[in-house]
């Protein structure tokens, strides 16, 4: 493992689903990292982003085991404050998430671990869906649309950059062929 040579106040985010695509913030630095001890999953009910109450869609979330790869970004100092705090209210509309810092393992050559702020679901939050089964699956997102557009939008522009990485995800390319 090697130390980050970045400055020790840089910020790092992981994103592993729509911050990989539309991360909505400024960064010094991309690369593609992976986390262990959590895995990309549809697992979260959307009442706000991609679906309503009444129309629930599904995004995804960090669940609990394995390994998931995405992309890390590093943020100035200078930027760390607002930037958190514009994570903050995007993914925290209805707190599904719990923020936490995990070990990043940097993707670029440089065996570089870097500490990155994470989103993992919470698994004791009604919005929590990681039983559905595939068609119930397909069904949320067949009806999802929120403040952020129709959810087959947002499963779309997600498995498009997972393959821009390289990153096979068998369960999304299942669903995006049947949207």
């Amino acid at each position: 493992m090697t130390a980050d040579p970045a400055a020790p106040n840089d910020l790092w985010i992981f994103g592993y689903g729509s911050l990989m695509w539309n991360p909505g913030f400024d960064y010094e630095e991309k690369a593609a990292g992976k986390l262990i001890g959590a895995h990309r999953s549809l697992c979260v009910t959307s009442i706000h982003w991609r679906g309503t109450p009444e129309k629930p869609g599904l995004v995804l979330g960090l669940d609990q085991g394995g390994a998931c790869v995405g992309l890390a970004f590093r943020v100035a100092p200078a930027r760390a404050a607002a930037t958190l705090a514009y994570l903050r209210e995007r993914e925290q509309v209805t707190t599904v998430y719990r923020e936490a810092v995990r070990r990043v393992w940097l993707k670029d050559g440089s065996a570089r671990v870097v500490p990155a702020v994470v989103f993992l679901v919470d698994r004791g939050h009604a919005q929590y869906a990681g039983a559905l089964t595939r068609e119930e699956r397909l069904h949320l997102i067949r009806q999802g649309h929120g403040v952020g557009g129709p959810n087959g939008d947002y499963v779309a522009a997600t498995l498009r950059h997972l393959d821009e990485l390289g990153i096979r995800d068998p369960e999304m390319r299942w669903l995006m062929e049947r949207l």
